[in-house]
């Protein structure tokens, strides 16, 4: 395997990551608008994810980071002419950042009740348009023989990438409702058992719909395998929910996370992002990436520095494992 396949893998990795962890702290943050009743429980929802939401983003950092050192020129047509859907979730995540850090600060009810609405719209935008941009990336998008996107965004709003955007919600919602069920206890816990049922079948079914079109559009037998352990994991996900076991819930609800991307990345290879307008326009694996010394430089900096997060990150959701209810928040400070 030449040192520009392996790193196609390693930057699917780190998207896999960032979209199972990501995946649910946008979850909980839309369910703050959805779930919770009161001050007390939009608490509980954000103290769920608090110590554990800006740790999450450093895989979106990396996975960026990745795309920019090993193949510069995906970088540069991905981020020039997805230009506006991505700063739109640039400034998302950093007023997302802002809302967790200042919905405290002061006391007044209109002060933490903008916040928290911020927190609801930052969390639901992103986690609609990421589906829309890599439906996009593996559908393909207007690139001309220099290899710059020539599309406007009009283009990136079509059927498929539209649906990619709210598989990607639905599943990101239902991905943080489990998590509230295995991080909660209380009323919140059950209501939440409830939601994640609701949510589940209306993702199974986009989720379906849209798993379908991808392996008919451009699947092979590896995407296939992909796309039944992903339907699979979602199916026993919401068993799993049904019967009150969220430790399996979760862990199948992020199967079904891994398993989709994979799929999208399986189907994507050798291109990393093709051409509608010519096959022969698409970026690959070969003619976007860096020279094979930087790829060695990487490759050694990647082994020595992935443990090293791995287990800090892993070291951090260790210690704020315990559930967490209404009768944990004080009462000063739950209204």
């Amino acid at each position: 395997m030449e040192l520009h396949d392996v790193w196609f893998v390693l930057i699917a990795v780190l998207w896999t990551g960032y979209f199972f962890l990501e995946g649910f702290d946008f979850g909980v943050g839309i369910l703050t608008g959805l779930l919770a009743r009161d001050r007390a429980e939009k608490r509980v929802l954000i103290n769920t994810i608090g110590p554990v939401w800006d740790g999450n983003e450093v895989w979106l950092l990396s996975a960026g980071g990745a795309t920019f050192a090993a193949f510069p020129e995906w970088y540069a047509t991905l981020f020039s002419g997805f230009y506006l859907p991505l700063l739109l979730i640039l400034v998302c995540l950093i007023v997302r950042g802002v809302a967790f850090e200042y919905r405290a600060k002061r006391p007044e009810e209109s002060w933490q009740r903008n916040w928290e609405t911020a927190i609801f719209w930052t969390s639901l935008i992103p986690a609609f348009l990421w589906g829309v941009a890599f439906g996009n990336i593996v559908h393909g998008v207007k690139i001309d023989k220099s290899f710059e996107y020539v599309g406007d965004l009009g283009d990136l709003l079509n059927p498929y990438a539209i649906l990619g955007g709210l598989v990607t919600l639905t599943l990101f919602t239902f991905h943080g409702t489990v998590f509230v069920g295995l991080k909660t206890v209380g009323d919140i816990r059950e209501r939440a058992r409830g939601l994640s049922l609701r949510v589940g079948l209306v993702t199974a079914v986009l989720a379906l719909v849209f798993l379908v079109w991808t392996q008919v559009d451009n699947g092979d037998g590896k995407s296939l395998v992909a796309m039944a352990v992903a339907v699979a994991a979602l199916v026993a996900a919401l068993v799993a929910a049904r019967a009150g076991r969220e430790g399996w819930a979760f862990a199948l609800s992020g199967l079904t996370i891994v398993a989709a991307v994979a799929m999208l990345f399986l189907t994507l290879f050798p291109n990393v992002m093709p051409s509608s307008l010519n096959e022969d326009w698409s970026l690959t694996v070969t003619n976007a990436s860096s020279s094979p010394y930087t790829l060695r430089i990487m490759t050694w900096c990647a082994g020595i520095a992935t443990p090293i997060v791995l287990l800090y990150q892993g070291w951090t959701y260790w210690v704020f494992r315990k559930r967490i209810g209404t009768h944990h928040i004080a009462a000063d400070i739950a209204h």
